[in-house]
């Protein structure tokens, strides 16, 4: 069963921007707080940002102040806004509930790639 959809990634330079959008199932989207994860090649995967259902964030140190975490109760989708990106950022990312990401399989996620 497909829960995340995530599309947005691409090639960009460094300092330019993306937005990452997540489709996820409205019945896990509607209740859970979500959150944005990225893995680059060789590494373990990390949470970036997370949102709740009242609109709370978190982000990564790595990322604070660059990137943005958003959710629209409508569309069952949570965005990932990333500003000021640089070769670092390079990964796939993904979506899934905060917290409880083994409860829900993965989607395919969607590749940035920061070139300097």
């Amino acid at each position: 069963q497909v829960h995340f959809v995530e599309s947005g990634g691409g090639l960009v330079q460094a300092g330019g921007s993306l937005r990452l959008s997540c489709v996820a199932s409205k019945s896990i989207f509607s209740s859970n707080r979500m959150g944005w994860y990225r893995q680059a090649r060789g590494k373990q995967r990390e949470r970036v940002a997370s949102i709740g259902t009242g609109g709370s964030t978190a982000y990564a140190d790595s990322v604070k102040g660059r990137f943005t975490i958003s959710r629209d109760k409508i569309k069952n989708t949570v965005y990932l806004q990333m500003n000021s990106l640089q070769p670092e950022d390079t990964a796939t990312y993904y979506c899934n509930v905060d917290g409880f990401e083994s409860l829900y399989s993965w989607g395919q996620g969607t590749q940035v790639t920061v070139f300097s």
